[in-house]
C-alpha cells in the first residue's frame, strides 16, 4: 500500500522535488497568477480574466499550502529550479484511488522555470517514485489540447494517450478537447529500469 505520509526529497539533474516550506508560498502566488497558468490549466475561461489576479496567495491558498505536507492521501511536491534554489511550480499525485492503485497527476511550472526541460524532468521524477517508492500500477491525467508543450513533457517522460474528452474546456468562447493520458507501471519501468 503506498505510503503518502512520507514526504520525499527527490533530488535530479536540473530540479528538486521536495515538500512544501512556507518561504515557497510567495513563488507559488507567482505561479498561481501567471496568465499561461490560468489558461492551460482552465483555471480562467476568457482572456479579461488573465490578467486580474493578484500574485499574493489569499490566506485560504496559503494555509491549504501549508497543510500539504500533513496530507495522508496525496503527495504534492515543490518544484525547485536547481541552479536558483527558488520555487518555480508543484508536482502532485492525487485522488489516489486505493482499490486499484491508481492516482491522478498534474503540475504547474510558472514562468521562471519553463523552457529548461525542467517539467519534463519533474514529470519523470514524479513517476519514478510513483512507480518504484509508492508500488502504483497507474498515472494519469488530462492536459488541454491547446498545451502541446505540456502534452510533449508527458510523452517524453512515458505518458501515453488514451482517449479525447471532447469540448472539455470553455475558452473565450471556443470549445477546447482535453486529452486524456496514462502511464502503467510495468510499462514505464521497462522503458526506464535504473532511472527516474
Amino acid at each position: 500500500m503506498p505510503d503518502f505520509t512520507t514526504k520525499p526529497t527527490l533530488v535530479g539533474e536540473r530540479l528538486t522535488l521536495r515538500p512544501f516550506r512556507p518561504a515557497d508560498l510567495h513563488a507559488m502566488g507567482e505561479v498561481l497568477a501567471d496568465p499561461e497558468v490560468l489558461r492551460l490549466t482552465g483555471s480562467a475561461h476568457t482572456t479579461s480574466e488573465l490578467t486580474a489576479v493578484d500574485p499574493a496567495l489569499d490566506e485560504r491558498t496559503r494555509q491549504w499550502y501549508l497543510t500539504r505536507n500533513e496530507q495522508t492521501d496525496r503527495l504534492d511536491l515543490a518544484v525547485v529550479d536547481n541552479g536558483t534554489g527558488s520555487c518555480v511550480g508543484e508536482a502532485v499525485l492525487n485522488d489516489w484511488d486505493e482499490s486499484n492503485e491508481s492516482c491522478n497527476f498534474r503540475i504547474l511550472v510558472g514562468p521562471r522555470g519553463r523552457d529548461r526541460g525542467l517539467g519534463t524532468e519533474a514529470v519523470r521524477m514524479t513517476l519514478g517514485h510513483a512507480f518504484r517508492a509508492l508500488a502504483l500500477h497507474r498515472v494519469s491525467l488530462e492536459v488541454y489540447a491547446f498545451n502541446p508543450r505540456a502534452r510533449r513533457a508527458y510523452e517524453k517522460a512515458g505518458f501515453v494517450v488514451e482517449g479525447v474528452a471532447r469540448q472539455a474546456l470553455r475558452f473565450d468562447d471556443t470549445w477546447v478537447d482535453a486529452i486524456m493520458m496514462a502511464a502503467l507501471a510495468d510499462e514505464w519501468l521497462a522503458a526506464y529500469p535504473t532511472s527516474a
